[in-house]
């Protein structure tokens, strides 16, 4: 497991370094997908299964929404086109070297407290509950009623259903 753990870490960061590294939209994107779903796979592993499922769906969805929409509206066939991902890099290196140094300076001269007590049952159920209180039911149902929702307007935006072709053009009529 602990193997297992760091194999993901690696592929976490390489994915998340490779987002700045590489030349084009689709491939910065495909990384992105790349290292999410390797923090997804990590939460998996320590048995918080709820949140690990949650990251690899949301990423892999967002993911694909965000390559549809490249390959509708980007004037490069679907952002394979080279092109600079960064800008301004050498402010952009000074920021980040402070920040990275500014926290890391934060975790070792930060006196850290003493666990008490031990770890939940069930750290997804006690982590839900610790975000949406007695609320966490309410959430539930409200985001089955946004999926269907979605589904929905989907369904409803072309007037002709599925079957969106002219009589005639291999429709049934």
């Amino acid at each position: 497991m602990t193997v297992a753990f760091w194999i993901l870490a690696a592929v976490a960061v390489a994915g998340g370094i490779a987002v700045f590294v590489v030349d084009s939209m689709a491939r910065a994107t495909f990384a992105l997908l790349a290292s999410l779903l390797a923090v997804g796979l990590s939460f998996l592993l320590i048995d918080l299964q709820y949140l690990g499922v949650l990251i690899i769906l949301m990423m892999v969805m967002e993911m694909l929404v965000m390559a549809v929409f490249m390959i509708m509206y980007m004037m490069n066939p679907a952002g394979l086109m080279p092109m600079k991902m960064t800008h301004n890099n050498k402010g952009s290196a000074i920021i980040a070297g402070t920040v990275f140094a500014l926290v890391a300076s934060g975790v070792l001269l930060v006196e850290w407290p003493e666990r008490r007590g031990s770890p939940p049952a069930d750290p997804a159920h006690q982590l839900g509950l610790s975000i949406m209180g007695p609320k966490m039911l309410v959430m539930m149902v409200i985001g089955v009623a946004i999926l269907a929702t979605m589904i929905s307007t989907v369904v409803l935006a072309t007037h002709r259903g599925r079957y969106d072709r002219r009589p005639g053009v291999g429709a049934p009529s």
